[in-house]
């Protein structure tokens, strides 16, 4: 990279220039942040109180949880901060750091919805071998390849965004250090930069939804063999709550990441907001709402702390 990059100061334009919607906007965002959090760490919580969320799918959900706080905080705190401040600088440094902490969340999470996919899979169409195929060791070597790829791939993406050379406006189009706005401020051929990003978002999108549609298929294929219609809507329900995550999360990214930079337009700023923003905050709802296992969890939590409470209270009175 170059020596001028230390100097290099960037101002992120945000999602409006108007001074009427800021405010606004400021109590809209912090409220999706404190949903995500609240949201995301008590589905982590309930997993580990509940004995009967202790298998391999739950793990993934505690670090697909961990992953949403994560990459919401790595947008959130700054973007609220910017809504509430008429300096809207950010450093060379700290604008690499965000970039690279977002893509490696984003891939991260890519990796963990396709392994839910294939625990999906084997846990209905070879139930028989599921405890052995999807042990908790293989469990903890799946979750940290993914780690250890998206780490490599955050580090290759973020030298061919930023090992550019930046000369022109350091004005950025958007409401955090993103690729698109990113590579148009860069002076120098970002051609071989750009075809480097298209493989390992090919590698990391395409890959993983190849991984989850064959899954499925083999889903669907054995459910629908299945001559209970009572087994085929079990089958079918356990997986209605990770299509969910999956339809939102890779129908965003792959509108935002694999359509041709020339076709970019104020409508991805939306589309950010949705991929960085609101789906982390609805990934808990989509896992509760729409699962049994968790609200049954959910209730005898809650049966359980009311009990403790009932509890301590007749305890008081008594004394």
């Amino acid at each position: 990279m170059g020596g001028n990059h230390t100097q290099i100061e960037f101002i992120l334009l945000g999602l409006t220039d108007s001074p009427g919607a800021q405010t606004p906007l400021f109590l809209l965002f912090l409220l999706i942040y404190i949903v995500t959090l609240v949201g995301n760490i008590g589905i982590i919580t309930l997993v580990r109180v509940s004995p009967s969320l202790r298998t391999p799918m739950y793990f993934f959900l505690t670090h697909f949880a961990f992953i949403d706080i994560c990459c919401s905080t790595d947008i959130s705190p700054r973007m609220l901060a910017d809504l509430l401040s008429e300096d809207k600088t950010i450093s060379f440094t700290g604008c690499m750091m965000q970039f690279l902490t977002f893509v490696f969340f984003a891939t991260v999470e890519c990796h963990l919805l396709a392994m839910m996919a294939y625990d999906r899979h084997v846990a209905i169409c070879q139930p028989l071998l599921y405890v052995t195929i999807i042990s908790s060791h293989v469990c903890r070597q799946l979750v940290a390849a993914s780690y250890l790829f998206a780490f490599l791939s955050a580090i290759i993406y973020t030298w061919c965004v930023f090992g550019g050379f930046f000369c022109g406006p350091s004005h950025i189009d958007h409401f955090f250090c993103e690729e698109v706005p990113l590579l148009k401020l860069v002076c120098s051929d970002t051609h071989s930069s750009e075809m480097v990003i298209f493989a390992f978002v090919t590698i990391n999108l395409v890959g993983m939804s190849v991984i989850i549609l064959f899954s499925y298929i083999s889903i669907i294929c054995t459910v629908l063999r299945m001559c209970s219609a009572q087994s085929r809507a079990r089958a079918f329900h356990t997986c209605a709550s990770h299509l969910m995550a999956v339809s939102m999360y890779f129908g965003t990214a792959l509108f935002m990441y694999l359509q041709p930079p020339s076709s970019h337009r104020s409508l991805d700023k939306v589309a950010s907001i949705f991929y960085a923003l609101l789906i982390p905050m609805l990934n808990p709802f989509t896992y509760s709402l729409r699962n049994k296992e968790v609200k049954g969890a959910l209730l005898k939590c809650g049966r359980r702390i009311f009990s403790h409470w009932q509890h301590r209270r007749a305890v008081s009175s008594g004394t």
